[in-house]
């Protein structure tokens, strides 16, 4: 394995390292559908981005697999994301398109791992490495990657694998490029040469042994044309590889096409540690609860919870800005709405409190096996969804006030609302009590930004 070095203009250093041409992960391609048996219950995991920006380093993703492994995983949480620039050497948290990124990429124009920040990367090994690690603890391995091909790959005229002699600058164009960050280029669907660089890339993943890749800038504005490339590379890899489509806002336009292409697909831009990110997310919801079906998930975002921006793009390092009864209520709407679940905090930081929201087995059975997931109303501040269990017949209840009034509000719902008659048995998912109701329904008097969840059954 040898490593090549190109500076570019006096800004712009590279380094160029070859991979070798080894088999895929296992024999023969996928029928085309065949993904949406990848994630038949929302995918569990935790995320690099809120809590350590584009800076993340293998020792800090390590720690987060090993808390995970520890006490996470008999819940069912299980991915473990190095989210944006893990190609880049001199990144920095609070801004993107420094004037000298130093890129690392190989011979082929492929994005390879910064060996500073991952030093398991060395001698082209890629992330193969650090994936066996977390493999090793029962865990998966993902990453994040922007959609296009690279800027640098462009300028250099670098081979694509997999041809007789195309190279990048014959594949891409300027036009919709990432506004916020430009270190690629569309690639042009239609060209010679395109399918052939996302499989190229996507086979370097299989063989790398990564199970998830979050691709950034696909879905506002919807890029259909990419995400069929995306979705052919990963069907010919050789191995399952759940696909997640980010940022959003998803257009609800593409609903049918995006199910049918991702497993996940984000509704909203990130979402943060305030009250109107919950509010927003709350109205998105309302569009989206047709699409929520095994193997293909409506995406919330990430939870900032815990200890995020530690190297973060949003404030300073703390703790969420949440308050508790804040945060029960972005953990019920994500559970009762079978939201993917990908943590943003720092795990080995959790405090108590912030464990016990990701360990509550009730809720995360709800989360897991509830079906038919619809919203009754959201009038006035108040707002109700529902699910059921169809082997238990338990049928599962969100109440929220989401006002910002100082006052109280009753919040209830009609038992034949909820298909139920009599005086059905009402456990409080989150604390296990069992709550009175009277006859013919079920509330609750929450204050401003509280919420309850409740399991009902005859």
């Amino acid at each position: 394995m040898r490593s090549i070095s190109l500076l570019l203009l006096s800004f712009l250093t590279i380094s160029f390292l070859s991979c070798k041409n080894e088999s895929k992960t296992n024999s023969g391609p996928f029928k085309h559908g065949a993904f949406k048996t990848w994630a038949k219950t929302p995918p569990m995991g935790w995320n690099s981005w809120d809590c350590y920006g584009p800076t993340v380093e293998e020792p800090e993703v390590k720690a987060n697999a090993d808390y995970m492994a520890e006490n996470l995983k008999k819940y069912g949480w299980e991915y473990i994301v190095v989210d944006i620039r893990w190609f880049v050497e001199n990144d920095k948290a609070g801004g993107y398109n420094q004037t000298d990124p130093r890129y690392v990429i190989d011979e082929y124009g492929r994005y390879l791992p910064a060996v500073n920040r991952f030093p398991s990367a060395a001698d082209g090994k890629g992330f193969k490495e650090l994936a066996s690690y977390v493999h090793n603890k029962d865990l998966k391995f993902g990453i994040h990657i922007m959609r296009g091909v690279p800027k640098v790959a462009v300028e250099n005229k670098l081979p694509i694998k997999g041809t007789d002699g195309i190279t990048a600058d014959q594949i891409y164009s300027t036009e919709l490029q990432c506004p916020w960050l430009k270190d690629n280029y569309t690639i042009v669907a239609d060209k010679p040469g395109a399918q052939e660089y996302y499989n190229s890339i996507f086979d370097m993943y299989a063989d790398w042994g990564v199970d998830f890749v979050k691709v950034d800038d696909l879905s506002r504005p919807y890029h259909q044309a990419e995400i069929e490339l995306i979705r052919n590379a990963i069907d010919q890899c050789g191995r399952p590889i759940v696909l997640s489509t980010s940022p959003g806002e998803t257009p609800i336009e593409a609903a049918d096409h995006v199910k049918e292409h991702a497993n996940m697909w984000r509704m909203v831009d990130d979402v943060w540690d305030t009250w109107p990110h919950i509010t927003h997310l709350m109205d998105v919801c309302e569009r989206w609860y047709p699409y929520i079906a095994p193997g293909t998930w409506p995406d919330c975002d990430m939870i900032p919870l815990g200890r995020i921006s530690i190297r973060g793009e949003r404030g300073e390092d703390r703790m969420t800005r949440l308050t508790k009864e804040e945060q029960y209520t972005l953990m019920t709407l994500f559970t009762i709405f079978k939201s993917p679940l990908m943590f943003g905090g720092d795990l080995p930081s959790n405090d108590d409190f912030t464990l016990s929201l990701l360990t509550n087995e009730d809720v995360l059975k709800m989360h897991r096996e509830g079906t038919d997931v619809r919203q009754i109303f959201q009038e006035d501040g108040k707002v109700a969804i529902t699910s059921h269990n169809p082997t238990t017949g338990e049928v599962f209840l969100a109440l929220f006030n989401i006002s910002d009034s100082e006052s109280t509000v009753e919040v209830s719902v009609p038992f034949d609302e909820l298909g139920l008659s009599g005086s059905p048995e009402v456990t409080n998912l989150w604390t296990g009590e069992k709550l009175d109701s009277i006859e013919g329904s079920f509330g609750q008097e929450l204050a401003a930004h509280e919420s309850i969840l409740v399991k009902l059954a005859n």
